[in-house]
């Protein structure tokens, strides 16, 4: 079964169901950095949801309104990028596939004027916003990231998502899991995110959420401030947590992570030469609204991005013990 090859104006697409699943190959004018763009999704190395595999091929389990994914992402050349998906959501992730890569998205309002910020739009005129649609999928791991080291939120999202996920459809990689459904996560045991060093505060954060995961899925309609106020009327979801959302779910592009522990001094750092707090960060980057997070995207791959290393690290405060 064959289906008939699309072209618009910017770009061409052929799809066609193949044995092992479907395919999709989207091709765009302007460059897809495919790596820089989907970099956000993981969750450091181990990640039970993503495997980059030695042929450069980007691997993702996910659950869509139509049913569990498993979706093969390459790079073929600058301007193209082949998929290939398996599982009951399939169909609806690779028709989607335009839309959570941007191809869409208008950078001709777009005008850096400080001259790394200069040099990285044009050394990595292929990076991409994310807009995934699946905004639960992306509230879990942020709510897990909350005022905690990295290293430490990525391990108890390993955790629970070994102990409660459920094999990724098609041929994954070995050990690739879905996530759990929202019902899964509401229904966690307190105990189990105890173990999983996940303080009670997070865990009901997420319990929350999941009891409520249908008005969530709906912002993905409404204008980006709008849905952020709607996701910070759930207890538990603040400023930081309702970006780093939007970051992945609405492909939005001024998704400023306000209260990071590290960012507003380093932005200070990288394009002043001394540190600011998230008031002065604010107030430097308005001029480059709507496009704050693409900046800071565009730092952090052109390798610019970096502060000194000294003054406090984020603490790693381990709950499973007591």
């Amino acid at each position: 079964m064959r289906r008939r090859a699309s072209r618009g104006q910017n770009t061409s697409v052929r799809t066609a169901m193949v044995e092992s699943g479907m395919e999709r190959i989207v091709t765009a004018d302007r460059p897809i950095d495919l790596a820089s763009t989907l970099a956000p999704l993981g969750r450091g190395a181990g990640d039970p949801c993503h495997r980059v595999t030695s042929d450069g091929a980007h691997w993702y389990a996910s659950r869509l309104p139509s049913g569990p994914v498993t979706y093969r992402l390459a790079q073929s050349d600058a301007h193209t990028v082949p998929a290939r998906a398996w599982g009951a959501g399939a169909a609806e992730f690779l028709d989607g596939l335009e839309r959570t890569l941007c191809v869409d998205e208008d950078l001709s309002d777009f005008i850096p004027r400080h001259p790394k910020l200069v040099h990285a739009h044009r050394c990595f005129p292929g990076l991409r916003m994310l807009r995934t649609g699946r905004v639960f999928e992306a509230l879990v791991p942020a709510v897990l990231e909350q005022k905690v080291h990295t290293v430490s939120a990525r391990a108890s999202w390993r955790k629970l998502v070994r102990q409660f996920g459920e094999p990724a459809p098609g041929p994954a990689p070995a050990g690739m899991l879905l996530p759990p459904t929202a019902d899964t996560w509401r229904r966690i045991p307190s105990w189990s995110y105890h173990r999983a060093n996940v303080g009670p505060q997070r865990a009901q954060t997420i319990v929350r959420a999941a009891g409520v995961v249908e008005s969530l899925e709906r912002t993905v309609h409404v204008d980006p401030s709008e849905a952020a106020l709607a996701l910070q009327s759930i207890p538990g979801i603040g400023v930081w947590t309702a970006a780093e959302i939007a970051q992945r779910a609405f492909g939005d592009a001024d998704a400023l992570s306000v209260g990071d522990y590290h960012l507003a001094a380093t932005v200070g750092w990288t394009l002043l030469g001394r540190p600011i707090d998230d008031d002065a960060m604010i107030d430097y980057l308005e001029p480059l609204r709507p496009h704050r997070y693409r900046a800071i995207r565009l730092l952090e791959i052109s390798g610019q991005f970096h502060k000194p290393k000294f003054g406090p690290r984020t603490p790693r405060t381990d709950h499973s013990w007591h």
